[in-house]
């Protein structure tokens, strides 16, 4: 029998995405002139087009004017704990039933948005940090994230602050993905989470946890050797170990060590051996050294989702870190809408499973998509009044 065809349009992708927002995020009606479904679309054009509302909004000829719509957003929005809360609600909309069925891996990680500003309310909401982008101030987030068979979900969001604890913040996620019923088979750390609290914390609610280990300590060529942690980044063949971490208070923690030897073989332009330190714990057995390093290389997968957020993030240079929460948030879930798309739609029909084709539809397709579906709706401003005439 003959496979029945359908056809995907920018229509089914921007009223999926609308309802998501609609039902979780509760936007209302600012007037007659700023609904919210005219609002929604004009931000889904802003994230589009990586630009900012004031932008979209003197671009868009049926758009509101850039006060109404951030004085819409300012007014219908809840406070940020709230819209947190309504915002992991929307991203775990569309999650399918098998990541509730079984534990899943998770990966956490935090996300640091570059910024050159002053706080708004109080000096926790501007979080420190290594220099980046030319700046040591930045608005963190940290997120939790979920990959199965080629499918990669953002099931929690979670706004830090500065001087937060991490494992705060750890346990934030893990409450927002327990909440949709995601519970962690073990956990996937940066080895910025690599701390006495944190691991103290992970070892306490018995949750397996597998992070790098951090080198520090006397380098090889110094006079009374190498010590620390830096011995294990010497060794010559795989193994594994037990290291103690001590932190300022004098407070410790131990953690199993396993050390992946490997020759780089060219790899980026490098040559030699290569140690690769991990450092784990909380119940997690790993079978060999090669498991650990593959196993942690699934983690990589969350670089690509913050790759993917940089696509679609609103630009602005508000410090209000309302309206920068729900940017972040609302490109996550444009990112989530095209992972259930190609798995609940585009997804191919085979034995074994369904097979994905992300060439399909890729996601600035799909931004793209949502961009032009607002210029055909609203109509687009593409001249510029001037006082002299054109030279030809």
């Amino acid at each position: 029998m003959r496979t029945r065809q359908y056809t995907v349009t920018p229509q089914d992708v921007q009223a999926h995405a609308a309802h998501l927002c609609q039902k979780h995020l509760g936007l209302r009606d600012h007037g007659p002139k700023c609904t919210a479904s005219l609002l929604l679309t004009v931000l889904f054009y802003t994230a589009a087009r990586l630009t900012s509302l004031a932008a979209a909004c003197k671009t868009l000829l049926g758009a509101p004017s850039y006060q109404a719509s951030h004085d819409a957003l300012l007014a219908t929005l809840p406070d940020i704990h709230e819209l947190q809360r309504r915002l992991n609600r929307a991203l775990q909309g569309d999650l399918p039933h098998a990541l509730r069925r079984r534990r899943q891996p998770l990966a956490i990680d935090l996300h640091l948005v570059p910024y050159h500003g002053q706080h708004l309310h109080c000096e926790d909401e501007v979080y420190r940090s290594k220099a980046k982008s030319g700046t040591s101030h930045f608005h963190a987030y940290a997120t939790a994230y979920v990959i199965r068979q080629g499918r990669r979900y953002t099931v929690a969001l979670a706004y830090v602050r500065k001087g937060q604890p991490l494992q705060e913040v750890i346990q934030e996620l893990l409450r927002q993905a327990a909440r949709a019923e995601v519970r962690p088979r073990y956990l996937l750390l940066d080895r910025g989470f690599c701390s006495v609290a944190v691991i103290r914390y992970l070892q306490r609610a018995r949750y397996p946890f597998l992070m790098p280990l951090p080198l520090r300590g006397r380098q090889p060529e110094h006079p009374k050797g190498v010590s620390g942690s830096r011995v294990f980044g010497c060794w010559k063949r795989s193994g594994w170990s037990r290291y103690t971490l001590t932190n300022a208070q004098k407070e410790r923690a131990t953690v199993r060590v396993c050390v992946k030897c490997r020759n780089r073989r060219g790899e980026r332009g490098r040559h030699g051996r290569e140690a690769l330190v991990y450092a784990y714990g909380g119940g997690l057995r790993p079978s060999s050294y090669q498991w650990v390093q593959e196993t942690y290389r699934s983690r990589f997968a969350i670089e690509t989702t913050y790759r993917q957020l940089q696509q679609a993030r609103i630009r602005t240079c508000t410090p209000d870190p309302l309206l920068r929460l729900l940017y972040v948030g609302l490109a996550l879930l444009l990112r989530n809408v095209w992972v259930w798309l190609h798995w609940e739609v585009l997804s191919h029909r085979r034995r074994g499973g369904r097979l994905l084709d992300l060439a399909q539809l890729t996601f600035r397709g799909m931004l793209l998509w949502l961009q032009h579906l607002a210029e055909a709706t609203l109509g687009v401003c593409d001249q510029v009044h001037c006082e002299r005439p054109v030279l030809t």
